[in-house]
């Protein structure tokens, strides 16, 4: 990679609809067996630093385009010294645009999503708690399951803005229903509640296929009934709005790419009760036929066009950063959070070798809440464990009451933990 390099067409969005508040970003973490021991973690650091040329970087401020250039030192770990996913500021992000943090038998890794989407951030994750395991205990961890081996470089596709390579030709439209939207008292001091749902990845597993559907699929439906359920007890008759599920797609597998920079895009499925009462069974149904409508290559790569084509323009090209940061805070506006309730944001299983698995007990992904939605929901299972991590920046639990209530409802063992005292 070269010592700086453009950000990919994602990522573009983030530097600009970023504020004194609020940063996209999201975290990735591993409860081990054991303490962690913070001097063979910080080596592990700095030995997967030739191999993630990408995610090693500072954000840059130019004249027309925000960069990220390389950085010479990797970062050091640093205890647990607040809450998850702390807000990260431009100062921060001028050094570098991920931090790595320990407390006790945990590691964390938090990433500004200018670098980087969950499945980057995953492979990157297992990489440094492989290469932490072998420094730790002398151990050889097989180089499978997306972890990379330190000897070998950084292959260009790696660090690739797959959005350019496999864009369409004919943008699709943005055009789709407003949604309701979720609201609550704001919490005011920044503070990120979170309250984990741990369930059994086999009885999870099991009750989605009972329902015909994926785990994604499951947990969508549930969310989506949630909601209606919510929005019958605060709005009534025609000023209900559809319910839809803002599911990230992770688009490798439609394409078959290797990038290990951002490379998602959004579908937001759902239902209008205004149409009729919808059952679970229904809602799945929905969920599983408007993903198979949807998630075509020809579909994607006409989503993927609606967002690069624009960034092609010449006159935008030349126009100067604040007039860019402008247009692209109110695009944003207008599409990216109206057209969703929340995301539901599923890792799936996630593969280690058997050797690590003797030494990792559970992962855990929270992406923070966006810049409008106040609650956020992320997945992501190890071995029989599935984490479901359900953020808040408002003070209601209501949404997550309700939530896993009704998954115990329909026969679902959901031990809850929550980071408040």
């Amino acid at each position: 990679m070269k010592r700086w390099m453009r950000l990919d067409n994602a990522a573009l969005i983030f530097p600009a609809i970023r504020n004194s508040r609020w940063v996209n970003t999201f975290r990735i973490s591993a409860e081990l067996t054991e303490t962690v021991d913070p001097a063979v973690l910080a080596q592990a650091v700095k030995d997967l630093k030739p191999r993630f040329p990408s995610f090693y970087v500072r954000l840059g401020t130019g004249a027309f385009w925000y960069y990220l250039q390389q950085i010479d030192e990797a970062p050091a770990p640093r205890p647990e010294y607040a809450y998850p996913l702390t807000h990260m500021g431009k100062r921060e992000q001028r050094r570098c645009c991920f931090r790595v943090l320990y407390h006790e038998n945990r590691i964390a890794a938090e990433f500004f999503h200018v670098i980087t989407d969950g499945k980057g951030g995953e492979i990157f994750v297992k990489s440094l708690v492989a290469r932490y395991l072998e420094l730790r205990y002398g151990i050889t961890v097989p180089k499978e399951g997306g972890i990379r081996d330190i000897a070998d470089k950084a292959r260009p596709e790696e660090v690739q803005d797959a959005f350019r390579k496999y864009t369409g030709e004919v943008p699709m439209t943005r055009r789709e229903d407003t949604v309701y939207h979720l609201f609550g008292t704001p919490d005011g001091t920044g503070f990120m509640h979170i309250i984990t749902g741990l369930i059994p990845t086999d009885e999870l597993v099991k009750k989605a296929r009972e329902y015909h559907s994926t785990v994604t699929g499951f947990l969508s439906a549930v969310m989506i009934k949630t909601i209606i359920d919510m929005q019958d007890c605060h709005i009534r008759g025609k000023k209900r709005r559809p319910v839809k599920i803002s599911v990230p797609i992770n688009m490798r597998k439609v394409f078959g790419a290797e990038t290990l920079r951002n490379f998602t895009l959004v579908l937001n499925i759902g239902v209008d009760p205004r149409l009729k009462e919808y059952t679970l069974e229904e809602i799945c149904r929905e969920y599983r036929n408007q993903m198979a409508l949807e998630l075509t290559p020809e579909k994607m790569a006409a989503r993927i066009a609606a967002n690069v084509l624009p960034a092609q323009n010449k006159l935008l090209r030349v126009a100067p950063l604040f007039i860019k940061n402008m247009a692209m805070r109110w695009v944003y506006s207008r599409y990216g959070e109206r057209k969703g309730c929340i995301n539901i944001s599923n890792l799936g299983l996630i593969d280690m070798p058997a050797v690590m698995q003797d030494h990792v007990k559970r992962i855990d992904f929270v992406v923070g809440v966006q810049l409008t939605y106040p609650n956020n929901c992320s997945v992501a299972s190890c071995g029989n464990v599935t984490a479901v991590n359900m953020i808040r920046s408002i003070q209601e639990t209501e949404l997550e009451r309700r939530f896993f209530t009704n998954l115990v409802k329909l026969g679902i063992p959901v031990a809850v933990e929550s980071n408040e005292s």
